[in-house]
């Protein structure tokens, strides 16, 4: 793991051995930009473990999430910081190549939720990371990707979710949510195809089992558009917090693209 200064490339700020094996993903969060917590970034590895970097530590991870002694490694595929509102709480997703996906809660240590979408873990986002989380995706091996409503939480069923099978036959990298909207999201498509979708809340977010006991409903997942754009995956994307519909995207053909998306105001 190496932290750069761009004003000063001599040397990275910060060069340290972060896992046994490959880091498959990497995200950032606090610091000025968001005003809430500390500046840190979260890794993920082939090793099964996640670690948590303040960058102002530079020689060990502030929090380690690992297999259990005696348990087999799954291979992390994605991470992504969330859920920090305040300068206390913050969470990490990841996702795994058997299709669990676990949110790790920083403040107290531990496990605060787990899921299993029944397929590899390609990349997992909240809709916003410096809110109290309210939903998050995770996309998927096999042509799918899921939306989980993040607001209620039930001691028995998890987070409430409805999961979307894209029009392509292909591997769903990523869905990167629009700064200025956090309801429409770019899913991006292992055929070079991008996929703008917007989620629809239900009536009723909330609702109660037979035991009267509180959990969430989900909402839907409506397709407004899409087109490919390249033969080979589209593994990133990036929207600018400046220009709204304005993003930029690299792909497997060795190509980086900027986009524009338009009409967003319209939908």
């Amino acid at each position: 793991l190496q932290l750069w200064d761009l004003e000063r490339p001599e040397k990275p700020l910060v060069d340290v051995k972060a896992h046994t094996s490959i880091v498959n993903a990497i995200d950032g969060a606090g610091g000025q930009r968001s005003g809430y917590g500390p500046p840190e970034l979260v890794t993920a590895g082939r090793d099964g473990c996640v670690r948590v970097w303040d960058v102002r530590q530079k020689d060990a991870p502030v929090a380690v999430f690992e297999p259990s002694e005696g348990v087999k490694a799954r291979d992390c595929w994605s991470v992504a910081f969330g859920n920090s509102f305040n300068d206390e709480e913050r969470c990490v997703l990841a996702g795994y190549d058997n299709g669990d996906v676990k949110m790790f809660d920083l403040r107290t240590g531990t496990v605060r939720a787990e899921h299993n979408v029944k397929n590899g873990v390609c990349g997992v986002e909240f809709d916003r990371r410096e809110i109290a989380m309210n939903k998050f995706v995770v996309t998927c091996l096999e042509s799918a990707f899921t939306t989980f409503d993040a607001r209620t939480y039930h001691p028995q069923k998890g987070f409430s979710s409805v999961t979307e099978k894209v029009p392509v036959s292909a591997t769903v990298w990523g869905a990167k949510h629009l700064p200025q909207n956090r309801e429409v999201s770019m899913v991006l498509g292992g055929d070079g195809t991008l996929m703008l979708y917007k989620y629809q809340y239900p009536d009723q977010r909330v609702v109660k089992d037979k035991d009267g006991v509180k959990m969430g409903a989900a909402g839907t997942m409506n397709l407004l558009n899409s087109k490919n754009v390249s033969t080979q995956p589209i593994s990133s994307w990036d929207w600018s917090p400046d220009k709204e519909g304005l993003a930029v995207c690299g792909s497997f053909d060795q190509t980086v693209r900027v986009v524009i998306v338009t009409r967003l105001n319209k939908v």
